[in-house]
């Protein structure tokens, strides 16, 4: 969840309905949505909330009457007492229907108190698939993330690959002109290969990363993927950020500040406060088993009846005439239930209990989260300005270091030596922009505002 942030920020091109592998380059809000589309955690999130759904329907139809229909055919056989007092063998069948409703009418609140517990339900579990998405989105930025890091610290290892093969071209010409030993160009071709081996490893890390992510949106083969690669150095300025800026993720405002801004939009604190909502519901609803019951029931029903040896009215006629309807209450009072409602309440208390547990757990690992971006940004600032001054120097002294080599005033070693330490600077500058852009768009993300670099 943290890297959601990174979701709406990196890019603006325009969303594509459905982007197609092995096309153009995604960029980072294509493979959020692709994510997030054919993820199966957040399928089983949506599907938890449909059925949340089917229960609020469910309980708001208790309110409805409902409606049955029977039909018996009964046959007798035996000794029997007839209409003389007399016992005989005798056989009789009889058919009858009957239709029937209740509604009931008052259930100790017990209906009402579960709608709201179900609504409540259902809004909190809209609020979990919420923070499902916002997880497969984290795992989707972070893997995006590393794929742009793997590119520069790829591009920085050709580099390398390049200035060492440029001086194996420059120390061969000057053996070719007598003013180079064999083993000076050795000695520089063992270290361009040292560097193709790093340029090979860093390739290598950067296919890896572009696996991670296809598997991470459900890709079958990472082959043809591949990402739209902003510039870090373009993003940085457009964010208003150069070498010694300003820290303006974090300027004017305090971790408490964040906090209470985040308490208001973070998903999961929402989704944990309408659950401890719901378990107050729950304990109405036990208590409504304190409470007598009133219900109305209503029906109508008739009956053909046959004794043999005795002549039976026609079946219409029988029917006719033993039609009969009913109308009635019920009132039902408990007294003594073993218990069971007494518990049942100090159940739904002890739910309630660890409910309002759980929201605290929610909203004290927030405040952690939100403390360790603040000072992560704050770190990452000072990164930044140290990094961009590091690599400043290490540019300088490679240049005048190269000039000196290319003189026969340093040595091959010293000339590595510098130039290691340069390439190295880049790539810490590198990461160091990153790691920035990221930690100050974590803090907008928990404040709750629009997420753009």
């Amino acid at each position: 969840m943290k890297y959601i942030v990174l979701c709406a920020a990196i890019l603006s091109q325009p969303l594509l309905a459905q982007p197609l592998h092995a096309q153009a380059p995604w960029t980072l809000r294509q493979c959020c949505d692709y994510a997030v589309e054919h993820n199966i955690i957040v399928k089983q999130y949506e599907n938890a909330r449909q059925q949340q759904e089917i229960r609020l329907s469910t309980a708001r139809n208790q309110r409805l009457p409902n409606l049955s229909a029977s039909a018996s055919q009964n046959f007798s056989f035996g000794r029997g007492l007839t209409a003389e007092n007399t016992y005989t063998n005798t056989n009789t069948s009889s058919t009858s229907f009957s239709l029937g409703t209740n509604v009931p009418l008052f259930t100790g609140f017990q209906i009402p108190n579960t709608i709201k517990v179900n609504r409540l339900n259902l809004e909190a579990a809209t609020q979990e698939l919420e923070k499902a998405k916002n997880d497969i989105r984290m795992q989707v930025a972070q893997a995006y993330v590393q794929i742009l890091y793997s590119m520069e610290i790829s591009d920085v290892a050709h580099r390398q690959v390049s200035i060492d093969s440029a001086q194996v071209a420059r120390l061969q010409a000057l053996l070719n002109a007598g003013k180079a030993s064999e083993a000076q160009v050795a000695q520089q071709k063992a270290t361009m290969a040292q560097s193709q081996l790093t340029a090979t490893q860093a390739d290598n890390n950067t296919q890896i990363s572009l696996l991670t992510l296809s598997q991470l949106l459900e890709l079958p083969s990472p082959e043809g993927f591949s990402v739209v690669r902003p510039d870090a150095s373009a993003l940085m300025a457009k964010n208003g950020t150069t070498g010694g800026a300003a820290l303006t993720g974090v300027s004017g405002i305090t971790p408490d500040m964040i906090y209470a801004e985040a308490l208001a939009v973070k998903p999961e604190v929402q989704a944990q406060q309408l659950r401890l909502q719901s378990a107050e519901g729950s304990i109405k609803i036990a208590q409504a088993g304190l409470y007598p019951t009133l219900s109305f029931s209503a029906g109508m029903g008739s009956n053909y009846y046959k004794t043999s040896g005795f002549e039976a009215r026609s079946f219409g006629e029988q029917m006719k005439n033993n039609f009969s309807q009913y109308l009635g209450f019920s009132l039902n009072i408990p007294i003594f239930s073993r218990f069971a409602v007494r518990n049942s309440i100090r159940s739904a208390r002890k739910d309630l209990e660890n409910q309002q547990l759980s929201l605290d757990n929610t909203k004290k690992t927030l405040y952690k989260e939100i403390q360790q971006a603040y000072y992560n940004t704050v770190a990452a600032s000072q990164k930044l300005v140290s990094s961009e001054q590091a690599r400043q120097s290490s540019e300088t002294a490679f240049t005048l270091t190269q000039a000196k080599y290319e003189q026969g005033k340093a040595t091959i070693t010293e000339f590595n030596e510098a130039k290691n330490n340069y390439l190295r600077a880049e790539s810490d500058l590198t990461q160091a922009r990153y790691e920035y852009l990221y930690q100050q768009a974590l803090i907008q993300f928990y404040r709750g505002k629009e997420l753009q670099f």
